[in-house]
């Protein structure tokens, strides 16, 4: 019979065995991973560690999803190498810190709400570009020191152990489920080489691990305004990539789990976690899909799987370095290739003929932007901003008209649609302002004024109609329309506004 316990999450049961399992898998992957970004960004290999330890730490206890990984990640070295490069390693503790001061205030302020703007095409354009992103990492460890491609007897070796690896991690799981593959693959691999004396890279051949517990110290740069300067702007987008490859990742494993995680607690938590991880002498961080993946797949679904990660990260650290230095690179290197393949959305390639091209072009688009310049911001930004603009011009065409002149001679235009700044042009070109009777109904019944743009189209159509001395009545505001329309006495010209018993529906942003 299976034990259960509640940790820091009342509302779930967890299953400890499970979750102590796949916390160590995750501590092993982390470990090639914050040593590589650390160096990425011109920083000492034990920089990536301790971020690794406290962002993981910090964001299992605290954040708001269980079982999502966070630690030192690519998108914040790439962030932070130049500011590393021109003003040392205090002024990037100190940007780091600041960036979570930031992110701290976007979560107290509710902003991780507006993750949900963020449309499907771009979420699978964004997991597709980290899954190529994940793989080609992997393709260094097939080059030797030298920088050139492995050849005869080591890359045979290299290829065999990977091989290795990624067959026991797709097979193990259709045997049984009692240890993690990932898991038992890394210990397969590992006792393998170290009995048949298998000459391979090992994690030692990158950087030493050794170390002690994360020193706190207060980041050595002047306090002064000129600091500020220096280190805003990194830490600026330093908060705003983090926060987004978080609150992504977050989705993805909601959608994984089928449950649903705090976005706005989660963006606290970052920011919390960088505070400390800047004060304790680390890089920063943010969410890790890879780990994340190989966390949930394992079958974590609490915080236990993380602080165990964490943890055992330390523990590594600080007392087994000299046996963690032996791990062959080619067990994690399978191991991350099959979190690439498995991170990417092969579902999205089989629907292509079946999605709208303007989806088809933002998701490949977003794809390269984050595989080829690894700027995962940019890439989520450009396809927001463009999935807004081809929304906003499909509601522009939406804009409709009905004529017709009743029994009185009064001529009626019934409107369909949102007026707003992209249907302007269409709204004004359907009135013959010249040829229309004395009086002109223009009913909004099935239509809305959404925005300033709006209320100055028919400030000018109504100005039309009064230069040729013709009466305008405007019917069936809805109450927001009739508040714009009031706000906007001064510049508006308008006869007679009716509305008798029709409500349009106001929408908000939940």
């Amino acid at each position: 019979m299976k034990k259960y316990f509640n940790l820091f999450d009342f509302s779930q049961r967890v299953d400890y065995k499970t979750e102590v399992l796949s916390g160590l898998t995750v501590a092993l992957a982390l470990i090639p991973e914050a040593v590589a970004f650390a160096l990425i960004a011109g920083l000492s290999p034990l920089t990536g560690l301790y971020a690794a330890f406290v962002m993981g730490l910090v964001t299992s206890i605290f954040g708001g999803r269980p079982g999502m990984i966070s630690g030192a990640t690519g998108a914040i070295a790439v962030v932070i190498v130049t500011l590393a490069a021109t003003h040392g390693v205090e002024y990037v503790f100190a940007a780091v810190v600041l960036s979570g001061l930031i992110q701290v205030a976007a979560g107290s302020l509710r902003l991780g709400k507006l993750i949900r703007l963020v449309p499907h095409p771009v979420i699978f354009g964004f997991v597709n570009g980290l899954a190529i992103i994940i793989f080609m990492s992997q393709l260094d460890q097939f080059k030797g020191t030298d920088g050139n491609w492995l050849t005869g007897t080591p890359m045979y070796i290299l290829l065999g152990l990977v091989v290795l690896t990624m067959l026991i991690i797709w097979g193990l799981p259709k045997l049984t489920k009692a240890v993690p593959a990932s898991l038992a693959a890394i210990v397969v691999v590992f006792g393998l080489v170290a009995i048949i004396g298998i000459d391979t890279k090992t994690v030692g051949d990158i950087a030493s691990i050794k170390g002690g517990f994360p020193p706190f110290h207060i980041p050595s740069v002047p306090f002064a305004f000129e600091t500020l300067r220096i280190i805003f702007p990194y830490a600026a987008i330093m908060a705003g990539v983090g926060l987004i490859e978080s609150l992504l990742t977050l989705n993805i494993i909601d959608e994984i789990t089928e449950t649903r995680g705090r976005s706005n607690k989660e963006a606290v938590a970052q920011g919390v976690a960088n505070i400390a991880s800047g004060f304790f002498s680390g890089m920063g961080g943010c969410a890790m899909i890879g780990q994340s993946l190989i966390n949930v797949s394992s079958g974590a679904r609490a915080r236990l799987s993380g602080i165990v990660a964490s943890v055992m990260l330390l523990v590594f650290i600080v007392f087994g370095s000299s046996l963690i230095e032996r791990v062959p690179m080619a067990a994690l290197t399978g191991l991350m290739i099959m979190v690439a393949i498995g991170t990417f959305e092969w579902a999205s390639i089989k629907t292509v003929t079946k999605m709208p091209k303007k989806d088809i072009f933002l998701m490949i688009l977003v794809t390269i932007i984050t595989a080829v310049l690894h700027n995962l911001a940019l890439a989520v930004l450009i396809g927001v901003i463009l999935a807004a603009l081809f929304f906003a011009w499909d509601n522009a065409k939406r804009i409709r008209a009905r004529k017709y002149v009743d029994e009185k001679g009064v001529k009626h235009y019934e409107m369909f649609g949102p007026l707003f700044f992209g249907s302007v042009t269409a709204f004004s070109e359907k009135f013959d302002v010249l040829t229309d009777p004395e009086e002109v109904i223009i009913d909004f019944a099935e239509s809305r004024v959404v925005d300033m743009s709006a209320i100055e189209a028919l400030n000018k159509i109504t100005e039309r109609y009064h230069k040729v001395g013709k009466k305008v009545h405007l019917r069936h505001l809805s109450p927001d329309c009739k508040k714009l329309l009031a706000k906007a006495d001064e510049i508006i010209d308008i006869n007679i506004i009716e509305d008798p018993t029709y409500k349009l529906v106001i929408d908000e942003l939940a």
